[in-house]
């Protein structure tokens, strides 16, 4: 008897866990109704995480003529190489995988009348690799200027290579950690050298110059409002959300906070719905969390994506304009996740083109109703690293996956309860977690797979963005 009443009274608090303060998960989708058709949608294709390293096999002589040319030559000595593999599992984006993964992009464009890239251009650890190159382990101010226009130029060929694939369509994008001198973030310097280039290149010039240049250079974030639509695009930089940057950056944090929470009134008042987009997500870092759990799976200190400070003063933002922010994207972790940040404001990570961290290389095809300007599905393309095929191709489309139909924040709230009680559902969302890669072939620097004693960190921190409600979901999930 007692342990029928530990059960049941570890049920109700599962339940309370499960639905407090989201109602929307235990009663339902939201009250809009989707009637889109293929004559009132659209696609728009979203990528991320490239991390496009120029030095993957690049050496002597090849490292040199890299160094000495213009951006606009660098193709031709990349052919050179004799490289034609792309990328293998536990490295960054090379030249073949960057060529596959826009062929591919180009090809399922359709008429799109935008294009969506969440950050991170640069490999991992450029810097270090460049000085490695020129056998500086000392680096002089000279040396460093020398990095520097060696990474503006990797910067400006990945642009170029985009810029040529897409046409003439505005490239929307959210700076991420590796979109730096460092990888640790944009700071001033880099801010200040490359904003004519995601003027140009990127935005293809849509936007009022001098706006753009004054919060670009200012804090990485912007807004832009594609023409003939009555969309607002934001973009934020979330890095300097982190915790390791609290306190040292709080006057740019409060200023781009400010910021967003003006502009998103504009919004508002001028009738525009927004997609925001954002490189690192609210909430918890999933991974680093479930590897600190103990043998039973229970955490004690999460770790956080943003400082919980920022964090509150965020959700406080975007709670003040509900049906505003019509679509959230994400990116960061690389892996095929989603968040649920507030009631009716859901994160849609994109995964990452590099399979850096054991992923397949993967990106999404979203379907917008046109008159909402809300996701109702996507399709998820991936590049098989255990088959190295010849192209990108169809990896699974969630409304088929999951047999969900409507909006896509309404099927993926909604999904989140059922990746508890259907095991279908949750299989799927592991392999997919990882754009499918097959975890029997090992490769360098991949993410340990899920298991049953980590999923729980993985499951609630879809919902719970505070460092306590995750806790208290993690260590009373009921094994």
């Amino acid at each position: 008897m007692k342990e029928q009443k530990r059960l049941i009274k570890g049920i109700a608090l599962f339940a309370l866990i499960l639905c407090g303060g989201l109602t929307i998960i235990c009663s339902g989708g939201g009250s809009d109704t989707i009637t889109a058709t293929p004559d009132n949608s659209f696609t728009v294709v979203v990528f991320s995480d490239v991390h496009f390293n120029p030095l993957y096999n690049v050496t002597g002589p090849l490292f040199q003529a890299l160094d000495a040319a213009d951006a606009s030559q660098w193709a031709g000595i990349f052919q050179k190489s004799g490289i034609t593999v792309p990328s293998a599992g536990g490295t960054d984006t090379n030249y073949p995988l960057l060529m596959l993964a826009l062929a591919s992009i180009k090809q399922n464009l359709g008429t799109s009348p935008l294009i969506i890239f969440t950050g991170d251009i640069l490999g991992h650890y450029l810097a270090e690799q460049y000085f490695t190159q020129k056998k500086v382990t000392t680096p002089t101010p000279q040396d460093i200027a020398a990095m520097k226009a060696f990474t503006k130029k990797t910067v400006t060929f990945f642009m170029q290579q985009v810029r040529s694939s897409v046409g003439n369509i505005p490239v929307m994008f959210a700076l991420g950690n590796a979109d730096s001198y460092w990888g640790l973030g944009p700071d001033n310097s880099f801010l200040s050298h490359t904003a004519e280039l995601y003027y140009s290149l990127f935005l293809n010039g849509i936007v009022d110059h001098q706006t753009f240049i004054s919060t670009y250079t200012s804090g990485g974030y912007y807004s832009a409002e594609p023409a003939g639509t009555n969309l607002m695009v934001i973009g934020l930089n979330t890095f300097e959300f982190s915790p390791s940057f609290a306190g040292t950056t709080s006057d740019a944090v409060t200023a781009e906070l400010n910021w967003f929470d003006s502009t998103l009134a504009s919004a508002q008042t001028s009738g525009k719905k927004v997609w925001l987009l954002m490189h690192v997500p609210p909430g918890a870092d999933k991974y680093s969390t479930a590897q600190a759990a103990d043998a039973r799976g229970h955490i004690t200190k999460p770790t956080m994506m943003w400082d919980q400070t920022y964090q509150t003063m965020f959700l406080q933002i975007i709670s003040k304009y509900q049906g505003v922010i019509t679509h959230t994207l994400t990116a960061h972790t690389h892996m095929d996740e989603y968040r649920i940040m507030s009631p009716g404001n859901v994160a849609d990570t994109t995964p990452g083109i590099t399979p850096y961290f054991g992923n397949n290389p993967a990106y999404k095809i979203f379907t917008f109703s046109s008159n909402t300007l809300k996701a109702i599905d996507y399709t998820s393309l991936n590049y098989d690293l255990g088959t190295m095929p010849t192209q990108f191709n169809n990896y699974y489309t969630f409304s088929t996956a999951y047999s969900m139909l409507g909006f896509l924040s309404d099927s993926l709230t909604q999904l989140y309860p059922q990746l508890f009680t259907n095991n279908t559902f949750q299989g799927f969302y592991w392999g997919s977690y990882f754009s499918g890669h097959n975890y029997s072939v090992p490769v360098g620097n991949e993410f340990y797979q899920i298991t049953s004693t980590t999923w729980p960190v993985y499951w609630c921190g879809i919902k719970h963005m505070d460092e306590q409600g995750l806790i208290v979901c993690v260590n009373f999930y009921p094994y």
